[in-house]
């Protein structure tokens, strides 16, 4: 650990000490285990291995100045899991039991909490996944929640720099009224060969248009989309975008800064209006958009001439991880300070 570079860390996996389980078995959930293993034993016949039966959640803790932990928002993301459950029927997971399992495999790993000021967290992973063994497509009737944690540097190599996207219509990333809104690992499966492409071509991530009629901006990759426009935040509305609550976030700094915001269907054609654009979502946290090309139309959007974040994408920025960091109070009730 001590000829660890915090600041050169990528966003990868790193084993630590310990994982945190807990089983559904006969209607009800049991105790939380705690484990060094980082194997699961699971039957061949799983759902989660035959048809997807599977829902995950990603959030960070930071350690600030003062030596503490804080972890970010985690009432929203076990909420969140709770709504993939219902989506591809598993069963749901108490919110105190999510809560519980998260303080107490941060605790257990905290000498693997990055050091203030390096720019790297404490990743977090819970996972849920059907255990039940099944040869006809019907829900499981066990599964497995666990969480393990690990430490990560930038989701993109960029950081908080401009980061070029691309518009590629001849791919969707979940299917109209499909599971877009849930955090499951089928959408991202979808995404790997567009996102594959991209990056072959040079750009961080793709901008995805919606999946019906390819008009409206959906997701961008790994990440939720908003732009600056007149003192107005605008971020894509729709039923297949997952609810980032990296950008639930967001869009409450934004207000209280007394920016107008607005979550609606946001037309393709509207990209050339926009000063600002950017991604953002737990492991991206913000990355501005330098530009943005429509490979089938053959058309280019760009928001910096200098290779610098907008102001009110670096202002949004600055705040968000002040708060998560303990450098500036948290009027929100966002934060979890881990008991020392």
């Amino acid at each position: 650990m001590e000829n660890l570079k915090w600041s050169e860390l990528p966003f990868g996996y790193m084993k630590t000490d310990y994982n945190v389980r807990s089983y559904y078995r006969n209607g009800r959930w049991g105790e939380l285990e705690v484990t060094s293993s980082e194997i699961i034993n699971m039957h061949i016949a799983s759902t989660c291995l035959h048809y997807g039966q599977e829902a995950f959640e990603g959030l960070k803790a930071f350690r600030g100045q003062d030596g503490r932990v804080r972890i970010f928002r985690m009432n929203g993301n076990a909420r969140r899991l709770q709504s993939s459950c219902r989506g591809i029927r598993m069963a749901e997971l108490p919110e105190a039991t999510f809560e519980e399992a998260v303080c107490k495999v941060v605790r257990l790993n905290e000498r693997f909490v990055p050091p203030y000021g390096s720019g790297a967290s404490l990743y977090i992973r819970p996972l849920l996944v059907g255990l039940g063994a099944q040869v006809g497509v019907s829900p499981a009737s066990e599964y497995l929640f666990l969480v393990f944690v690990t430490p990560v540097g930038p989701y993109f190599k960029t950081g908080f720099k401009p980061a070029p996207v691309c518009i590629m219509r001849a791919y969707d990333r979940a299917a109209p009224q499909g599971t877009g809104a849930f955090k499951v690992g089928g959408n991202y499966a979808a995404s790997l060969n567009a996102g594959c492409l991209a990056q072959e071509k040079g750009y961080a991530a793709v901008l995805y248009l919606d999946p019906r009629e390819k008009k409206y901006l959906d997701e961008c990759g790994p990440a939720n989309f908003f732009a600056i426009r007149d003192r107005t935040y605008i971020t894509p509305g729709s039923h297949s975008i997952l609810p980032s609550i990296t950008n639930m976030s967001l869009i409450r700094l934004a207000e209280d800064m007394g920016l107008h915001v607005e979550r609606r269907p946001v037309p393709v054609d509207e990209l050339a209006t926009f000063e600002e654009a950017a991604e953002c979502g737990t492991a991206a946290v913000v990355t501005p958009i330098s530009r943005i090309d429509d490979l089938d139309e053959n058309r280019s959007y760009t928001y910096t001439d200098d290779g610098k974040p907008g102001a009110v994408c670096e202002q949004l920025y600055n705040k968000l991880r002040a708060i998560q960091n303990g450098d500036e109070p948290d009027p929100y009730g966002w934060v979890t300070v881990m008991e020392q």
